[in-house]
């Protein structure tokens, strides 16, 4: 039991010290930051095509780092008040993938825009996105029910079956686009491998979804709606 009490102090600091970090960086782009528009969205081309203050970025950024800190704080709190311990460890992998995207999530916000990037569909964008997407699947498969994070559709959280073969499948999904967004970055022609990516996402999303329903319509121990 001594164990998994340190891993989740650790999780927990990790949280409150990341939530930080994004936080400070949000707060000292308000008041430091470049005071020239920045770019602050990207078409699916990759192109910019909006601009903001340095006070709407430094907003945004402080905005990532209270949702970290509530997300992460969220499943920190389910997990003191869940009595069986897989429960305790699949909310604590829910809590992990938090903590490690939104955060990573922020920073590219943040270095895209604070240097004034127009176009992000070169090979290290692609890169960085696919490694938040190996990220993401190499913990999502083991995440528990919960309102925040994984595949959560109806047939999900009406069948515990259905919830876990839809997230382990999302999971290696992801992490597979990842792994190849990875090392195929630096070859393929832009925009041809933020298109594929993109492309690549939405069908690991529908395909994860459906195979939630699939599930469920046959799980004899699935919960009527």
């Amino acid at each position: 039991m001594t164990a998994p009490r340190k891993s989740l102090s650790a999780l927990n600091l990790a949280t409150v010290v990341l939530s930080l970090m994004v936080g400070g960086l949000g707060v000292w782009t308000i008041f430091a930051g470049p005071t020239e528009l920045m770019p602050v969205h990207w078409n699916a081309s990759g192109q910019a095509d909006d601009w903001g203050t340095r006070e709407a970025i430094g907003g945004l950024l402080v905005g990532l780092a209270l949702l970290t800190l509530l997300l992460g704080g969220g499943m920190a709190f389910a997990v003191d008040r869940a009595d069986d311990p897989a429960r305790r460890r699949a909310l604590r992998y829910a809590q992990l993938v938090v903590v490690l995207t939104i955060p990573l999530i922020s920073l590219l916000i943040a270095s895209a825009s604070l240097s004034g990037a127009t176009d992000i569909d070169g090979a290290v964008p692609v890169a960085m996105t696919s490694l938040v997407l190996l990220i993401i699947g190499a913990f999502l498969g083991r995440v528990g029910p919960n309102p925040f994070v994984g595949v959560r559709t109806p047939w999900a959280y009406k069948s515990r079956l259905a919830w876990e073969r839809s997230n382990r499948l999302a999971g290696r999904l992801l992490f597979l686009i990842g792994l190849v967004g990875l090392l195929t970055a630096p070859f393929a022609p832009p925009p041809l491998g933020l298109y594929a990516l993109l492309t690549a996402v939405a069908v690991a999303a529908v395909w994860s979804v459906v195979e939630s329903w699939r599930v469920w319509r046959t799980d004899p121990d699935r919960q009527p709606f």
